[in-house]
């Protein structure tokens, strides 16, 4: 099953603000990736094209890395994930830009059951964290993105019956 996922938010700062954002990944300074209420992205050296690691059990590598503009990694699993997925700076000018993230694989085997029935929807929930983590981050406001019942509870079930923080926890909402 062929899957493209695309998800986009219009950030207002400069391009070159919003790539530094894409730097920062799996570092302790991640302004990007929600990692409050998500598994955190890890990897094991600092991100870079070989990089290997992933977050909760969704594993890749960094496949393409132009600082301050855009990363790709390969997935390596979980299995029937035969792929990429990344973020992008795009449609820039000195005051805004479009910050994507994309993914493009082909979904086989076990993968034709969990990306439908469990792993899109949380997928979709992070991404959309993410996106507003970078507007938080930038010290726009971020876009309040509410989880369905089916990912609350898919998450509950993910996160082993715990419920984590808020993707943004309040004091970095811009005022």
């Amino acid at each position: 099953m062929k899957v493209v996922n695309v998800h986009q938010r219009l950030l207002y700062a400069s391009p070159e603000r919003v790539g530094a954002l894409i730097d920062t990944l799996a570092s302790p300074a991640d302004a990007l990736w929600p990692g409050r209420a998500w598994p955190r992205m890890k990897f094991d050296r600092p991100l870079g094209v070989g990089a290997a690691g992933g977050h909760g059990p969704i594993r890749y590598v960094v496949e393409a890395y132009t600082p301050g503009q855009s990363i790709r990694f390969r997935f390596t699993a979980p299995a029937g994930f035969d792929g990429w997925h990344g973020f992008e700076v795009l449609d820039a000018t000195h005051a805004h830009c479009v910050l994507e993230h994309r993914i493009e694989m082909q979904a086989r085997g076990p993968a034709l059951l969990s990306w439908p029935l469990a792993i899109r929807h949380l997928h979709d929930a992070c991404v959309e964290d993410a996106l507003s983590q970078a507007q938080a981050s930038l010290g726009n406001e971020p876009k309040a993105v509410l989880w369905p019942a089916r990912v609350r509870l898919l998450h509950w079930l993910a996160a082993g019956g715990k419920r984590l923080a808020p993707p943004i926890p309040r004091r970095q909402h811009a005022r």
